[in-house]
C-alpha cells in the first residue's frame, strides 16, 4: 500500500503544498544535479521512506536505498561512483535514501559530503532523532530540514479505508466494523505502519477463523488459501470487530478517544491524583494516556502546570523536575520518554502541596481587572531619565542592601492597596520556612513593631 506518487500520500500536507521543496524535487528529474537534498525528521511510520520513494518514482530518478544500520563507507562510495557515471553518461539522476542517518558515524557522514555538494546524488535522509544533535553541521547546512508530524486520526482512517478496499491491500476480503476501525486508529498512535500492520493481522485472524472447521466441513479456499471475497454480499465475508483487533495484536483495547470524553476523564483523573498525592493512581493514569497514544508533550505540559499550581512554593524543585521531563520528552520521544514523565509524576504526587501561588496571582489579576489599582508610589518610580527627579521620582527610596537586615521599612503597593495580602504561604514543605520569614519581612516593611 505504499503510495506511488506524492498525490497518494496521506498526511504531511504541510510539506506537500504546491511549490514546496518536496513537490519541486519530485518534478525535477532532468539529471542536472540541482535538486536540493533534504533531511526528513519525524516519528516512525509517518512517511519518511514513502516520501523518498514517491519523489524518485515521480521524477524518474534512480532510487537507491541504504540503511545506516548495515551500510558502511564503502557502500556510500560505491553509490556515489555509480551516480556520477549515470549522470554523466546517461543523464540519469539518483536519489539516495539513507534511513536512520543518526546511526552513521561522523566519518560515514563525511563520506556523503562530496556527492551531496557536487550534486552527484540527491540525498533524502531520514531520522527519528533531532538532526541538530545527530547530523554533522556541514551536511545539515547543505540540506533542507523538514519535520514530519504523527498522522492525525483522520489521516489514519483514510489510509485504513483505502487499504481495506484497494486490490493491493485487503481487497474487501473482510468487513471491518466501525469499532474495529476506531480501535486500529487508536492503537496506531499516529503511525501508519502500525495501523496497516494491525489491519493485516486482524484481517488474517478473521479469515483464519472463517475457514476453521465448525461442523466437519470447510468452506472452499481461494488461490492463496483464503476464501474468495464476494464484495456484493457482506454476509459471506468475515467481520473484523474490535475484539478481533484486540486478539490479533495481543493488546487490550483502551477505551480512550484523544478528542472526546475519555481524554478529558483520564486527564482529569491524572491531575486530581497528582493533587491528591496518590502516586500509584497518577502512574496508572499516566500509563493509560501513554498506551492510548496521547501526545507526550501534552502530558509534559500538564505536569509543568500542576507543579506550579498544586505544589508551588511548598517545593519549588517540582517545577524544575517537570520542565526537565518536558525537555527530555522533546529530545528523546517515546518510548524512552515514559521514564522522565513517570519520574516527574511521582515527584509531583509525593511533594508537599500548596496552591498559594495560583491563589496569589489570580487574586492580583482579579483586582487589576476590577480597577483596584493606583499610581506607583513616587519613591519607586524610574528616576533615570532627565527631569524625573524634579518630579519627585525616586525621592525617599530606601535601598534594602543598606539596611543590616537586608530589608527596609518601605511602602511598595499603591496607596489604594496598602496592607493587601495576595500571597499567603501554607505550613507545608518549604512554605513553612517562607511563612515564618515572610511574617518578619512584612513587619519590617510595614513599620510594625
Amino acid at each position: 500500500m505504499r503510495p506511488r506518487s506524492l498525490d497518494e500520500v496521506v498526511g504531511q500536507q504541510h510539506l506537500l503544498r504546491p511549490g514546496s521543496p518536496l513537490r519541486t524535487l519530485a518534478a525535477d528529474g532532468d539529471g542536472s544535479g540541482n535538486a536540493v537534498s533534504v533531511i526528513l525528521w519525524g516519528p516512525p511510520g509517518t512517511g519518511k521512506t514513502t516520501l523518498a520513494q514517491a519523489i524518485a518514482h515521480s521524477s524518474g530518478r534512480r532510487f537507491v536505498e541504504l540503511s545506516a544500520i548495515t551500510a558502511g563507507i564503502k557502500d556510500v562510495r560505491t553509490v556515489m561512483e555509480r551516480a556520477l557515471n549515470d549522470r554523466d553518461l546517461y543523464g540519469t539522476a539518483t536519489v539516495l535514501f539513507l534511513d536512520e542517518i543518526h546511526r552513521f558515524t561522523k566519518a560515514q557522514q563525511d563520506a556523503l559530503l562530496p556527492g551531496v555538494e557536487n550534486g552527484w546524488v540527491t540525498l533524502v535522509a531520514a531520522t527519528t532523532e533531532n538532526p541538530s544533535f545527530s547530523v554533522i553541521s556541514p551536511l545539515l547546512s547543505r540540506s533542507l530540514l523538514l519535520t514530519l508530524e504523527p498522522l492525525s486520526d483522520e489521516d489514519l482512517r483514510a489510509l485504513l479505508e483505502r487499504a481495506i478496499a484497494d486490490p493491493r491491500g485487503i481487497a474487501d476480503a473482510v468487513v471491518v466494523e466501525p469499532d474495529a476501525l476506531d480501535a486500529l486508529v487508536q492503537l496506531a498512535s499516529g503511525d501508519a505502519r502500525r495501523a496497516l500492520t494491525g489491519l493485516e493481522a486482524a484481517a488474517a485472524s478473521a479469515l483464519a477463523a472463517r475457514v476453521e472447521p465448525s461442523s466437519g466441513t470447510e468452506e472452499p479456499a481461494g488461490e492463496e488459501g483464503t476464501p474468495d471475497p464476494d464484495p456484493g454480499a457482506d454476509a459471506t465475508r468475515p467481520s473484523v470487530t474490535a475484539e478481533t483487533v484486540a486478539t490479533a495484536v495481543d493488546r487490550a483495547l483502551l477505551r480512550y478517544d484523544r478528542n472526546g470524553d475519555q481524554h478529558y476523564d483520564v486527564t482529569s483523573a491524572f491531575i486530581k491524583s497528582l493533587r491528591g498525592s496518590d502516586p500509584d493512581a497518577a502512574i496508572h493514569y499516566l500509563a493509560r494516556m501513554i498506551e492510548a497514544g496521547e501526545d507526550p508533550r501534552f502530558i509534559a505540559r500538564r505536569l509543568m502546570v500542576h507543579a506550579a499550581e498544586d505544589v508551588g512554593m511548598a517545593d519549588p524543585q517540582a517545577l524544575q523536575v517537570a520542565v526537565a521531563a518536558a525537555e527530555a520528552t522533546q529530545l528523546i520521544g517515546l518510548p524512552e520518554a515514559r521514564i522522565p514523565l513517570a519520574e516527574a509524576t511521582i515527584y509531583i504526587a509525593t511533594a508537599p502541596k500548596s496552591n498559594a501561588v495560583i491563589t496569589a496571582i489570580d487574586s492580583a489579576i482579579a483586582d487589576v481587572k476590577a480597577g483596584r489599582f493606583g499610581l506607583v508610589p513616587k519613591h519607586l518610580r524610574d528616576a533615570h531619565y532627565p527631569g524625573a527627579k524634579k518630579l519627585g521620582h525616586g525621592k525617599g527610596y530606601r535601598y534594602p542592601h543598606s539596611d543590616p537586615r537586608g530589608v527596609s521599612e518601605q511602602q511598595y503597593l499603591p496607596d489604594e492597596l496598602v496592607g493587601k495580602v495576595y500571597y499567603a504561604p501554607t505550613r507545608h514543605g518549604t512554605e513553612r520556612e517562607i511563612s515564618d520569614r515572610l511574617e518578619k519581612i512584612r513587619r519590617i516593611t510595614r513599620g510594625e513593631r
